[in-house]
């Protein structure tokens, strides 16, 4: 099920669960949140369909628990918003271009949907993305070098920084962990947002895609000053106070349609 964004109840207990840790029973989000066992049950059903919060006997952990969590797992979160957003990036992508995608799993699927293009030259450092379009339609691909980690498949350090360094591009297509009208764009993980910001310098137009969970959703790391970024494309009218944000910011919304 796609879940545009948690309700206020459901906001609630994911801020509830983040405070606690990550993982909380019923009976003390009850408590936490005065409110009744089942009023709690319900919501975590809500949140638990949407892919938000995994549910345990007795209570429930966030799904996201010490970071985002599997790349695999992130996939499924939320497949057919992110596939539609995909599909609108992608219309925004001459063939001929040049792009960089980093190694979100929403850009997994702009990888996806730009097999039938030709002719790009696209900089990665996510292992699925440089995989999905190296042999296909005249493609150049630039796959950043050192260590791949375990969970995604993606290569970070120096080496990568260095590597960012070398390219100018069209466009920069990057993910976020998180949006908030106070902070903008926000990742859980340093290395992520140092390469964001790298490859931010060499592009001349800034993209982030971005599903409506994150609408609200804080994170620990800014990406960096959030009019840098020149279009959020996103599958649900955000917030109004995102909105206003985004307008201050100098930052197009676009919303992608079925």
């Amino acid at each position: 099920m796609d879940n545009p964004h948690p309700t206020h109840r459901q906001q609630e207990i994911l801020d509830a669960l983040r405070r606690a840790g990550g993982s909380l029973r019923v009976q003390r989000m009850a408590s936490e949140l005065d409110v009744s066992e089942e009023t709690v049950r319900r919501n975590l059903k809500g949140l638990a369909d949407a892919g938000l919060v995994e549910k345990m006997h007795g209570g429930a952990r966030l799904a996201e628990a010490g970071g985002e969590g599997d790349f695999q797992h992130r996939l499924r979160i939320a497949a057919g918003a992110k596939q539609r957003i995909a599909q609108h990036v992608a219309g925004m992508i001459p063939n001929g271009g040049s792009v960089f995608l980093d190694v979100g799993s929403t850009t997994s699927y702009i990888a996806d949907a730009l097999r039938d293009h030709t002719e790009l030259l696209v900089v990665t450092n996510s292992i699925s993305v440089a995989y999905k379009l190296a042999t296909r339609g005249g493609n150049r691909i630039y796959m950043a070098g050192g260590a791949l980690r375990a969970h995604d498949g993606g290569a970070f350090g120096a080496e990568a920084l260095a590597f960012a360094g070398n390219f100018k591009t069209d466009l920069a297509v990057l993910s976020t962990a998180g949006i908030t009208a106070k902070d903008g764009f926000m990742l859980f993980d340093l290395e992520e947002a140092n390469f964001s910001r790298a490859i931010i310098k060499g592009a001349a137009r800034r993209i982030v895609a971005a599903d409506s969970s994150k609408f609200g959703r804080a994170a620990p790391i800014t990406v960096c000053d959030p009019s840098l970024i020149d279009t959020l494309v996103t599958d649900a009218t955000p917030p109004d106070d995102l909105v206003a944000a985004a307008a201050g910011w100098g930052t197009d919304i676009e919303v992608a349609r079925t």
